[in-house]
């Protein structure tokens, strides 16, 4: 046990995770705090999620296996810390970061007998704060698109199932802030539309477009079509990825200039620029390019697992639990 303990702290220091300490947020992810005038951060949830993958050699001998598993990183609403590792001898571990906000698990097994299994799980301790909307929201403008930080010019661009230069959300984006004065009013206008226009009705998610067009759609469905309607307006959208669940967050600028996020959610009780919600953060965005795919585009970076030789069987964990 003390050489994969030895093994995954290395891994981890390389990613600026150190076991038993609380990983802050870095770059984008340093807005939300009581010091500045993006959300604040209100009542948090203490939980472990656990995630990973377990292969098995069932029907004989597997060479050249590699696995890729997301991984839960630090935002501004949510610290975690390593609580447990499995990390089987036989696994090479490794991370990669994908398009900056998804970390990926990267489990090589160079050979696996037949009949052996090899884990390579991580649980973290999350704890994960609802966010408070501000009260004063005249400060805020909305972002030149030209003048946009780096990491967060992509989200005014198309994903998929979010289709924003479409001319039919391109004309109602037009349309629905035409006549608002203030950012956080347009912002609030297209959220009011949304929820007003796409009945929540499970199913097979159908987009933007399709959700527009039908009146009726899951929430990722409302989800994608406030963002893509945000998009089109000039105003950075994303998706955020909890389990089970979906919501979207937009960026505006303080009077100082500074930019902050600010969720809503889609379905049940209304709540905008805040949010009650204390489930881990998965992932955040909606347009990831995988490390086993570069010519793939996914809306929720998935796992996955390839081998050289034989057939190994997966299981990949992805676990919620409580303290």
């Amino acid at each position: 046990m003390e050489g994969r303990t030895v093994k995954l702290r290395a891994v981890l220091a390389s990613w600026g995770i150190v076991v038993g300490l609380v990983v802050p947020g870095l770059g984008q992810f340093r807005e939300a705090s009581e010091n500045t005038k993006g959300p604040k951060l209100g009542e948090a949830k203490v939980l472990k999620w656990q995630a990973g993958v377990i292969v098995t050699a069932a029907s004989g001998p597997c060479t050249g296996i590699v696995g890729y598993a997301p991984l839960p990183i630090a935002w501004p609403e949510q610290e975690l810390s390593v609580a447990e590792e499995d990390i089987s001898p036989v696994c090479n571990v490794k991370n990669e970061m994908v398009e900056g906000t998804v970390r990926v698990m990267v489990v090589s097994i160079p050979h696996l007998p037949a009949g052996e299994e090899a884990r390579a799980l991580i649980t973290f301790e999350i704890r994960r704060h609802a966010l408070i909307a501000p009260k004063d929201t005249d400060i805020y403008t909305l972002p030149d698109p030209k003048r946009l930080p780096r990491e967060i010019r992509p989200y005014l661009a198309p994903s998929p199932k979010i289709e924003s230069t479409s001319p039919k959300i391109k004309s109602l984006a037009k349309e629905l802030t035409a006549d608002k004065e203030k950012a956080w009013q347009a912002v609030e206008a297209i959220y009011d539309f949304v929820r007003d226009k796409v009945k929540h009705q499970k199913g097979p998610v159908k987009g933007a477009l399709a959700a527009l067009r039908d009146g009726t759609g899951d929430v990722e469905d409302s989800t994608s079509l406030f963002i893509a309607i945000c998009r089109a307006a000039n105003i950075p959208a994303r998706t955020v990825w909890v389990p089970g669940h979906c919501y979207p967050e937009f960026y505006l600028l303080d009077d100082d200039g500074q930019g902050h996020w600010f969720p809503c959610e889609m379905k049940d009780s209304r709540s905008f620029g805040g949010i009650n919600e204390t489930r881990p953060i998965l992932q955040k965005g909606d347009n990831f390019r995988p490390p086993y795919n570069r010519h793939d585009r996914q809306r929720y970076l998935a796992e996955y697992l390839t081998g050289a030789g034989g057939k190994p069987q997966a299981k990949f964990v992805r676990q919620l639990g409580s303290l």
